[in-house]
């Protein structure tokens, strides 16, 4: 059904690709679950982990099976017949932002630990400005956050075949069909012109927040690797 749908004229060594690509995928996902349940396992059968540690650890391993489990959910909707449906066959673009989500804090989370484990704290004065610099750290990396979760969305609904414009979508700056959908909630996730509208506002705002964030850091005295780390943060920002 899927191939009568889409890609009908697809030859042997095209789909080939595609399948090593997806398998490609699973084996390094099972790859990186046994790259943290192993170590893990014997770290712990060792005694070399302390209390706190141990939660960690768990905590990190829970992340890894729940991400694995996430990603079959995931595939198995592309997989399900839609009846009285004619669109292209796709997962979820709901289960696709949770599986994203879910790795992405899987991500963060290992890294944090990774580097407060081999990184000693930094115990600075706690200053008003550093208390503000902290929280707009945290806001910055929430709405980098949801603003990755909103390409998640454009992925799942081809949005970004809609309009190849920019900074205008097409001839104008607000699309006619933002809120064709109804309920008007309904179009934030399902509407593709949405979609893609709200990724490129979330884009912009992730972008001047960085920006921003760079600037205030400059006024305040901050240890050489924070300074490295904000500074890598806009080159990133940019690149992006």
């Amino acid at each position: 059904t899927v191939f009568n749908s889409l890609n009908h004229d697809m030859t042997l060594t095209e789909f080939k690709f595609i399948w090593y690509m997806e398998y490609s995928h699973r084996m390094w996902g099972r790859v990186v679950g046994l790259a943290y349940i192993l170590p893990a396992a014997y770290f712990w059968r060792k005694g070399w982990l302390s209390r706190p540690m141990k939660g960690c650890v768990l905590a990190l391993c829970g992340l890894v099976c729940f991400q694995g489990l996430l990603g079959w959910y995931m595939v198995k909707s592309g997989l399900e017949e839609k009846p009285d449906s004619y669109d292209i066959p796709r997962v979820s673009q709901y289960r696709l932002a949770a599986h994203l989500g879910s790795a992405l804090v899987l991500y963060s989370a290992s890294l944090w630990t990774g580097l407060s484990l081999l990184l000693p704290r930094h115990k600075l004065p706690e200053t008003r400005q550093l208390l503000r610099l902290r929280q707009f750290a945290h806001g910055t990396t929430a709405l980098i956050f949801l603003t990755a979760l909103s390409g998640a969305f454009v992925a799942g609904l081809d949005a970004g075949l809609v309009y190849n414009s920019f900074p205008k979508m097409g001839e104008r700056w607000i699309p006619d069909d933002l809120l064709a959908f109804s309920p008007v909630l309904r179009n934030i996730f399902e509407n593709p012109t949405t979609v893609q509208f709200d990724h490129r506002i979330l884009g912009i705002a992730s972008f001047t927040a960085v920006t921003a964030l760079y600037i205030f850091s400059r006024k305040i005295p901050l240890p050489r690797r924070t300074r490295m780390a904000v500074t890598s943060l806009l080159a990133v920002a940019c690149m992006q």
